[in-house]
């Protein structure tokens, strides 16, 4: 997801080329499926409504609803292909009003209790007029199931020629097979890109529920979200500081 207000006009060679390059791996995941055996490519999906998109501490929908909807196709060996969307709503001359992710990446087991997730995720805006798209290299490492760590960087963040880095923490805390906690906190190095960084944090109660005319599993989600002042200065009070999220998805 790009900045709010801030746009520019270059070529967009590179977040091309990353994007074509994720379309050919999900194309070579489905040839996979096609030419292997019939459980060695999964698929999977997900479809959400949520009453705010909230991306790293701040509104992506100016604090309206979105639709969310995602596919994936993951092969044995752990490689991934999945492509991801959602409504926007940006600074109104950039007219942006949805936002696609395309990532290829890889995701297994590298120790006892200890997985990884390396990615390449590239954000587009196709509606836009004013090229806000980019693209970042992700990694978390992930212990027990319940513990993460997760980095991102790119040299172009948030849409500008200027290099960013995200960090975040987090945990859950499963209750019981139905409800659990989640907690997280993040720190994002923008210095390069607005002169200073900002932190935020989120604390999320998750509710599973069975869906009984379908195999989708359906979880219901509230999520308090804050930000620290820098947040507010660097895309405006309306869409960072504090605010609550209510969202229900399912998978299947």
């Amino acid at each position: 997801m790009s900045s709010h207000h801030l746009f520019r006009s270059r070529e967009a060679a590179v977040p091309l080329i990353l994007a074509a390059c994720a379309g050919i791996g999900l194309l070579a995941l489905g040839t996979q499926a096609q030419a292997a055996e019939q459980d060695a490519v999964q698929f999977s999906g997900s479809a959400a409504l949520t009453s705010d998109y909230v991306w790293r501490g701040s509104s992506q929908t100016q604090s309206d609803p979105a639709v969310q909807v995602g596919f994936k196709a993951a092969a044995a060996n752990g490689f991934y292909g999945s492509v991801w969307g959602s409504n926007v709503e940006f600074a109104p001359q950039t007219h942006a009003s949805s936002e696609f992710d395309f990532t290829v990446g890889w995701a297994g087991q590298v120790a006892e209790h200890w997985a990884l997730d390396v990615n390449v995720l590239h954000y587009r805006y196709p509606s836009t007029t004013s090229d806000l798209n980019w693209t970042e290299l992700n990694g978390t490492a992930t212990y027990r199931d319940n513990y993460w760590l997760s980095l991102g960087y790119s040299n172009e963040a948030l849409g500008t020629q200027k290099r960013g880095l995200y960090s975040q923490i987090g945990a859950r805390f499963p209750v019981n097979d139905a409800l659990r906690f989640e907690a997280a906190a993040g720190h994002y190095f923008l210095d390069d890109v607005y002169d200073r960084s900002y932190s935020h944090a989120q604390l999320s109660a998750i509710w599973a529920v069975k869906a009984l005319a379908s195999k989708a599993n359906v979880e219901l989600r509230l999520t308090a979200h804050a930000t620290d002042r820098n947040a507010e200065r660097i895309f405006g009070d309306s869409l960072a500081g504090s605010r609550i999220e209510a969202a229900v998805q399912a998978s299947f």
